[in-house]
């Protein structure tokens, strides 16, 4: 009985993300919409003990991870990216399925994080994916990044500080926010500039999304 619900739940939940990516312009083949959904299925088990993200329910979470890091693609360029602040692997790891073309690093300060998104990254076989488990203001890698991303870590300013470093000539960073961050585009450094705010439809979030990409002036 409870594998009949679960193969139900998974089933739904699979409906449900294979709809939002039709209504987001993506194409994502049934091996891409496995992979999300089993990174969703190894959060749920994870949580139980290291209590990696505050949204449990399988529906709430298609929409509120996966869909959310999801609408950000059509605005990103560049092959190299990074995920600041990667947490529990969003939007890192839901990009890097998306695109198997681009080269994704996931940075987080936290070890469990860290720990579990190289189980995350082994059990879903991503080779353009790879954990960083270093603090962003002190990380020296050897090359820069063409797309800086960012989601919940901080201000706008504070996110510039710690990573401009890690821009490569010519590249962005994207914060993903909420509502529009009038006040937090006022206090961007005068060394960098907005290009432009993408106001996001999340299919089943029911939230106001927007995406700022900031370049350097």
């Amino acid at each position: 009985m409870t594998t009949l619900a679960a193969g139900y739940r998974q089933d739904d939940l699979a409906r449900q993300l294979e709809q939002g990516a039709v209504a987001l312009g993506l194409e994502l083949g049934r091996d891409a919409q496995a992979r999300l959904l089993h990174h969703l299925e190894l959060l749920e088990k994870w949580n139980r003990v290291h209590n990696l993200t505050a949204i449990r329910q399988g529906e709430k979470a298609v929409s509120a991870h996966l869909l959310d890091s999801l609408a950000i693609l059509p605005h990103l360029g560049g092959s190299r990216f990074l995920d600041a602040g990667s947490g529990a692997g969003f939007p890192g790891i839901p990009l890097a399925v998306a695109r198997p073309d681009i080269q994704i690093d996931l940075l987080d300060s936290n070890h469990k994080k860290c720990a579990f998104l190289r189980q995350a990254i082994a059990e879903l076989g991503l080779k353009n994916a790879r954990v960083v488990c270093e603090r962003l203001e002190s990380w020296r890698p050897a090359g820069q990044f063409d797309c800086i991303i960012s989601r919940a870590l901080a201000e706008i300013a504070e996110v510039i500080a710690w990573v401009k470093h890690l821009l490569a000539p010519g590249g962005v960073i994207a914060a993903m926010k909420g509502v529009h961050p009038f006040e937090e585009i006022e206090r961007v450094p005068p060394e960098f500039r907005v290009r432009q705010v993408h106001a996001l439809t999340v299919p089943g979030l029911g939230a106001e999304r927007h995406l700022v990409l900031i370049e350097r002036a």
